[in-house]
């Protein structure tokens, strides 16, 4: 699961930036921790890249 994380995350950074990596970074640490405060920065973080370009 790590290496699947991983993959998911450079896929991501990749595409939209460091920005993208943040967001993924967030996302993660906030899931594994139960914190639903980083979590939810990080999913609305990747929310505005993804629709960035259609505002």
């Amino acid at each position: 699961m790590p290496a699947l994380a991983f993959l998911v995350e450079q896929l991501v950074q990749w595409k939209y930036g460091a920005a993208g990596g943040v967001g993924m970074l967030l996302l993660s640490v906030g899931i594994k921790t139960r914190s639903q405060r980083t979590a939810s920065a990080g999913a609305v973080l990747l929310a505005v890249l993804l629709a960035g370009p259609v505002l």
